[in-house]
């Protein structure tokens, strides 16, 4: 009966040993994959970062672009506007004389 006791024991006591084993082979895996996953994620924020800084300056260069053709825009306009009477007075001027050439 003691043998039997002794044999149960040690295969008690090596069942414990194999299980925390396996069981810190487990969490060394856990670990890893969670490291993995801890590289992937800071990757991925560097990644969205710098898409966003990226994007900002595009942002930025195209407002300017924007006020750069505003500002053209609105210079031929007042200059359209300021040469809008010269215009008017040759186009009548031409009219006035294209009459006196009909009587």
């Amino acid at each position: 009966m003691s043998i039997i006791g002794i044999i149960l024991g040690v295969v008690a006591i090596s069942l414990f040993i194999w299980i925390k084993k396996e069981q810190q082979m487990n969490f060394n895996l856990h670990d890893g994959d969670i490291e993995a996953a801890k590289h992937a994620f800071n990757a991925l924020m560097d990644d969205l970062n710098h898409y966003q800084i990226e994007t900002d300056r595009k942002i930025v260069e195209l407002e300017k672009q924007l006020e750069i053709k505003t500002k053209q825009l609105e210079r031929s306009q007042t200059k359209l506007v300021k040469d809008l009477p010269k215009d008017i007075r040759k186009v009548i001027g031409h009219i006035e004389f294209s009459q006196n050439n009909l009587r």
